[in-house]
């Protein structure tokens, strides 16, 4: 009866849409018939928290989603709402309970052996074009700095010699990230050709064909189209390439707190989603480690 009621209620007096109401009505009646089955003798207004607690719990063990989760709960707080407002009830249970987390998506990221076969064969240093291509998907994959980062990148920024950035990360915080030797002989080859094909009008380390600051977009069109020639992930942009960075740190022996540096975050946290392991390492791992394997 009072379930019948609230509906009335979302659709004369609020004007809620059909499908809000028929989706609110499948989770009241879901609720109605778990508490039922938990003891004859409760009603709507009788049961406790711990009768919604449950409820919430049986749904995440069938398999929702926290995302539906939390809309099952949602339709069951506004009942309570309304019911305690016409004194329906004299308390009301749901105030107080909060919805599951929504899962985090992991981040995704280009394999190993793919990224080799990119940088390996892909990608021929044989003219500007493709060496300027080569050179910023290696400085992404091998520094893992964001793309405003790198189009933000001057000559001076650049230590070949100590083989080291000075990067401008967020809120214009500067740090220094470390590279290795292919790294430093891609950049000179760059500089090398860049300067022999273009006239720059800009102290930027990348330019485009007019001598001026490369954009964000020519940067992401680019990673885009070289993405696509070894890899099926849907995202295929420069924040994928600082995924891949500090998956493929993280996989062969980094320490957390050193990846958090290296990618300029301000808590551990958000480096820690990044922990994901790869089949491949858990094969390897396994491999190493059980007697039998």
């Amino acid at each position: 009866m009072m379930i019948d009621q609230f509906l009335n209620y979302l659709r004369y007096e609020l004007n809620r849409s059909p499908k809000t109401v028929q989706a609110y009505e499948a989770s009241l009646r879901d609720f109605q018939t778990y508490f039922q089955g938990v003891d004859d003798y409760l009603s709507l207004s009788t049961i406790d928290a711990d009768v919604i607690r449950g409820w919430l719990e049986s749904l995440m063990d069938q398999g929702k989603k926290p995302a539906t989760v939390k809309l099952c709960l949602s339709a069951v707080r506004s009942f309570y709402r309304y019911a305690l407002s016409r004194k329906l009830i004299d308390k009301d249970p749901a105030h107080c309970l909060t919805g599951p987390k929504k899962d985090k998506p992991l981040p995704q990221f280009v394999r190993e052996s793919e990224m080799n076969l990119l940088l390996d064969e892909k990608l021929p240093a044989d003219n500007y074009n493709n060496v300027r291509a080569r050179t910023i998907i290696i400085l992404f994959y091998e520094t893992g700095i964001r793309l405003a980062e790198l189009v933000g990148l001057d000559d001076s920024d650049v230590d070949l010699t100590g083989m080291q950035l000075k990067v401008t990360g967020k809120r214009n915080k500067q740090r220094v990230v470390p590279f290795g030797s292919e790294l430093a002989e891609t950049l000179q080859a760059y500089v090398t050709w860049r300067d022999n094909e273009v006239v720059r009008n800009s102290s930027a380390l990348f330019v485009d064909k007019n001598g001026e600051r490369i954009s964000r977009g020519q940067v992401q069109y680019l990673v885009r189209k070289y993405l696509s020639e070894v890899t099926t992930l849907k995202k295929r942009s420069p924040h994928v390439l600082r995924h891949t960075f500090a998956t493929a740190m993280l996989n062969n022996g980094a320490g957390l707190e050193s990846v958090k540096k290296l990618l300029g975050h301000e808590s551990l946290e958000t480096t820690e989603i990044y922990t994901h392991t790869t089949f491949e390492q858990l094969m390897r791992v396994y491999n190493e480690a059980h007697p039998r394997a």
